[in-house]
């Protein structure tokens, strides 16, 4: 029996690679990582786009600017070293330059897209390889509408596409390349490789609605521009057994095939007895912040009181965990936010609440001048700089790919605008800058000879005609990233979105989860005494509320923070809780209520 013959479709990242080794390197690479078998035999085919690039002079204004957009909208790594984007290697900025302008550039994508497209249906590829730019290149042809039909179809239905050292998932590609949201692909699987130390503007992907998806982890740390080098994602011990070895295996004896089926060998009696659980909720609560005058009371009061209220609702202990003071820093709570989202199917309920400090940081933009804000939560070891701040650029990309109906919830009692401590009153939850961040947006007025706030750039242009609805997302000042919005990966306008929307059934945009919060964005979050035990006011309010509609109708979660609204205003709180979600999930009952 003659060998299956695999045919492979390598499309190349930046660089011009018309005189350079680049085959050799990926053919070298691919003979020594394919699983050794005399029934499977693969086939190297490459194409290249330079041709298309190479009237295009990209400035170091561009190229700088293009390093912005990149960096700043992708999912930060806390602790990262201030000042990194000024000692990028020239390289990684040329790069960004590139890959903004074919973004930026529908007559690029056109070219890029047919040049693929044609090579798909001449050579009918088994592996489709793209690397970089060409990830870019390759995603975008197999989700416009020519991939959608005619001679193209069938062999895209049995084809596997695998993304290596890719932008695919970073906010500005997404943003601009897709409506808010990474689109499924008509291939056989994909498989997106990723490794953690690439700074090449990668970014991870969590795409649990999609069935022939699956992440594969890749980690390799080389000097400089090596850990986004092509032959070492391919050639990794577990690109070979997570994607060479399934894809040959199928081709030898034609089993049906899909990524999630070769995750693991365990037995279905095993697998069934270690199902993920369908609930999970993470619970953070600060008081013992470094600073004694940041320090609060009733945070860690509210922990266990949201834990105890969950289990009355049918989170079993085990479902819930929690993390308190010191052991709150902004590592530790990203870790325990990429459990609390790992991989949540239809219906899963996911509960993520934070109880302590919340502030907003003037934060640096293109032309490095102070032009918006991050809202953020106080992890015990902040700083007031982005890296140690939990933002929503840190937590977007676990949740804006997540299944449209799963079920996330997001509850903060703190404030964003700066906490005043007055003798004899309520302590609030909110953190008032030092004076040098103070400055950052703040500028001087001769006419008044006055301190007068800074114009920050909006950014909620186009977004809706509803002041109200702009205002939930982006601030008062239209120019603040606020937490649970999907900001970075919201680029359509109104008019864009309602378009699109009579198109399709299907929800648009990036998934966004539910939000209670103790309080309106200019308001301050209190605490509130109960005998002498401390609690938060909001949480306090909201957990008395929900344990008294035991037994009774269904309340939905509107009607939830309505109840907590006013019980706060008739016991003289001047807080106003907010809530915010898309409509069928704001008005839905409250699927964990007190039985």
């Amino acid at each position: 029996m003659p060998a299956r013959n695999l045919k492979i479709l390598c499309v190349h990242g930046l660089g011009d690679h018309r005189n350079s080794t680049w085959e050799e390197t990926w053919s070298q690479a691919l003979d020594e990582a394919f699983p050794s078998q005399n029934k499977v035999s693969i086939e190297p085919i490459f194409i290249t786009y330079d041709d298309i690039f190479e009237d295009t002079d990209i400035s170091i204004w561009e190229a700088t600017g293009a390093l912005w957009k990149l960096a700043k909208s992708g999912t930060l790594s806390v602790g990262r070293e201030r000042g990194w984007l000024d000692s990028v290697a020239e390289r990684i900025r040329w790069t960004a330059g590139y890959v903004v302008a074919w973004v930026e550039d529908d007559g690029f994508q056109r070219k890029t897209r047919k040049l693929v497209l044609d090579a798909i249906k001449k050579h009918k590829p088994d592996i489709v390889l793209g690397h970089s730019l060409g990830s870019l290149i390759t995603y975008n042809a197999l989700t416009h509408g020519d991939a959608g039909g005619g001679d193209i179809a069938p062999i895209l239905r049995k084809m596997n596409f695998v993304s290596l050292g890719s932008q695919i998932g970073n906010p500005f590609v997404v943003r601009n390349l897709t409506p808010g949201s990474v689109g499924a692909l008509p291939t056989k699987a994909w498989y997106h490789l990723y490794n953690k130390h690439d700074d090449v503007f990668t970014e991870p992907l969590s795409l649990p609605r999609y069935p022939n998806f699956r992440q594969i982890e890749t980690p390799f740390d080389l000097p400089g521009f090596a850990d986004h080098r092509a032959e070492q994602y391919l050639a990794h011990k577990n690109t070979i057994e997570g994607v060479w070895r399934p894809i040959v295996e199928n081709a030898i004896d034609g089993r049906s095939f899909s990524p999630s089926a070769h995750k693991t060998k365990r037995s279905k009696t095993l697998a069934r007895s270690a199902r993920r659980k369908p609930r999970r909720a993470l619970l953070v609560g600060i008081n013992d912040y470094p600073q004694e005058q940041d320090r609060l009371y009733g945070c860690v009061n509210d922990v266990f009181l949201m834990s105890s209220v969950l289990q009355e609702c049918g989170f079993a202990p085990d479902e819930i965990r929690t993390c308190l003071d010191d052991r709150a820093t902004a590592s530790g709570i990203l870790e325990r936010l990429e459990w609390l989202l790992d991989d949540p199917q239809p219906n899963d309920e996911r509960v993520f609440y934070f109880s302590g400090h919340g502030a907003r940081i003037p934060e640096y933009g293109e032309d490095r001048e102070p032009d918006h804000h991050l809202e953020c939560l106080v992890p015990w070891d902040f700083d007031w700089s982005p890296q140690t701040a939990i933002t929503d650029n840190h937590i977007a990309s676990l949740y804006t790919q997540l299944p449209y109906d799963s079920r996330i919830a997001m509850i903060f009692d703190c404030c964003h605008s700066g906490g005043i401590h007055r003798d004899g009153g309520a302590k609030s939850r909110g953190l008032t800058p030092p004076d040098d961040i103070r400055h950052r947006e703040m500028k001087w007025d001769v006419e008044t000879q006055m301190w007068v706030a800074r114009d920050f750039a909006r950014l909620d242009r186009g977004f809706s005609r509803s002041k109200e609805y702009k205002e939930d997302f982006f601030g008062s000042n239209g120019a603040t990233f606020r937490l649970g919005r999907a900001v970075p990966y919201h680029g359509m306008t109104s008019a864009q979105y309602d378009r699109l929307k009579k198109t399709t059934d299907e929800p648009v945009g990036p998934y966004l989860p539910l939000i209670m919060e103790a309080c309106g964005e200019s308001q301050l979050a209190y605490e509130y005494q109960h005998g002498v035990t401390s609690y938060g006011a909001f949480t306090y309010s909201l957990a008395s509320i929900l344990r008294r509609s035991a037994g009774q109708n269904p309340i939905s979660f509107k009607q939830l923070v309505d109840s907590t609204r006013r019980q706060l205003g008739e016991l003289q709180y001047d807080q106003v809780p907010q809530i915010l979600g898309p409509d069928k999930v704001v008005n839905a009952k409250v699927p964990w209520r007190t039985f």
